[in-house]
């Protein structure tokens, strides 16, 4: 049955049917009200679960870590300065391949100081070890959440479920919550493999000469690249289960006639969709969803791409002295291909402003020179600046 809830309602009800031990995490907005969320699933005695209160995100992180070390199945979120904050213990949970999930609620990084939308915090520990998996709606952020835990205990690897804040997490939207028991079919009790345990006494994170370090490494990449598979199976399954799937790692919608694509991620997927109707008279545009970018599909990507002319990356991040970043990893994907498409590469809604729909066809008229653009800021208003910076 079809419910209106809140995002951030939505995901702590997915959370809690994922039969979590452990919660742990710091307030930071606007990922607060899941966490309130699950303390008062507690509180009413709906999720027998333990919720500790910490002192920091640095502290969520590593009561999690801690938590699935010892054998519980456990959850943190976090959002922007508290992502940066924690980013130690992300490494280690990643390199200690430990299979926890939590979920970004997507928020700009400062300075300057700044409480909206855009997806630089996740962006900042892309390299961190994690899978990420991004969602364009809350439906799609409850049925993630619930495959991530299955993606994350059977890769043992933890998975970063990153939903766009407040656009998101405090939108009201019809969701479908799934009963327990399916839940329970979908994912079964969590048995961790290396599990401490004093009866049997073995050393987790110890120093690594660099006779070993390369071979620890090279693992955690193998895991992550082979856990591809793991990421397309849980959302097909979930489809069978549910009805509902999120697109595996990545979602086309559109003619396979069009010449041109729009790549994104995150809830700018929808607006996308919105604009393409609004505005039909611009012709056939394929749009491209890309849920998983770590790992990155590259084959996927390519196998998506045969056939374009051009693909616009729009992005809600960027690398300052570089350009964009979901761009780069485009770009360097589809080279290649015998015949690659152009790729032009724009960020847009940085620090929560707003995509309007008249984004489409603004981005449809700066593909027109003949020479593509390796990145800008489409929406930026060059008159607020000093004239050195324009």
């Amino acid at each position: 049955m079809l419910q209106a809830l809140e995002g951030s309602q939505a995901i702590a009800q997915a959370v809690a049917l994922c039969r979590p031990q452990v919660v742990a995490a710091y307030p930071i907005t606007p990922q607060t009200h899941i966490v309130e969320g699950l303390a008062r699933l507690i509180a009413d005695g709906k999720l027998q679960c333990e919720l500790v209160s910490v002192e920091s995100e640095f502290s969520a992180a590593s009561v999690a870590l801690g938590a699935v070390a010892a054998g519980s199945r456990a959850y943190t979120a976090s959002a922007s300065q508290g992502i940066l904050l924690m980013s130690e213990v992300l490494y280690n949970i990643a390199g200690l391949r430990v299979p926890l999930v939590m979920t970004c609620a997507n928020r700009a990084v400062s300075a300057p100081l700044s409480i909206w939308n855009d997806q630089q915090d996740s962006m900042a520990v892309r390299d961190a070890g994690w899978i990420q998996l991004y969602c364009a709606d809350n439906q799609e952020a409850v049925d993630t959440t619930i495959q991530a835990y299955r993606i994350a205990e059977r890769t043992e690897l933890p998975v970063m479920v990153c939903v766009d804040g407040f656009t998101l997490t405090h939108t009201l939207e019809p969701i479908e919550i799934p009963p327990q028991e399916q839940v329970d079919a979908f994912l079964p009790p969590f048995r961790f493999a290396r599990v401490l345990d004093p009866l049997h006494p073995v050393s987790s994170g110890t120093l690594v000469s660099p006779e070993y370090y390369t071979e620890a490494r090279h693992a955690h990449h193998q895991a992550l690249l082979r856990a591809k598979d793991e990421i397309i199976t849980a959302d097909s399954d979930w489809a069978v289960l549910t009805g509902r799937a999120s697109g595996g790692l990545l979602e086309v919608n559109g003619p396979d006639d069009a010449r041109v694509a729009i790549l994104t991620l995150g809830s700018v997927f929808g607006t996308l969709l919105d604009a393409r109707e609004e505005y039909p008279q611009l012709g056939p545009v394929k749009l491209i969803k890309l849920r998983a970018f770590r790992p990155f599909p590259v084959e996927a990507l390519q196998q998506v791409c045969v056939g374009l002319s051009d693909v616009i990356v729009l992005e809600r991040a960027l690398s300052p002295g570089s350009g964009g970043i979901v761009g780069a990893e485009v770009r360097a994907a589809l080279t290649e291909l015998s015949a690659a498409p152009r790729v032009h590469n724009f960020a847009v809604g940085l620090g929560g402003r707003d995509v309007p729909l008249d984004i489409y066809p603004r981005l449809l008229a700066a593909i027109q020179p003949a020479s593509p653009v390796r990145f800008a800021i489409l929406d930026v208003e060059l008159d607020k600046l000093p004239v050195e910076d324009r």
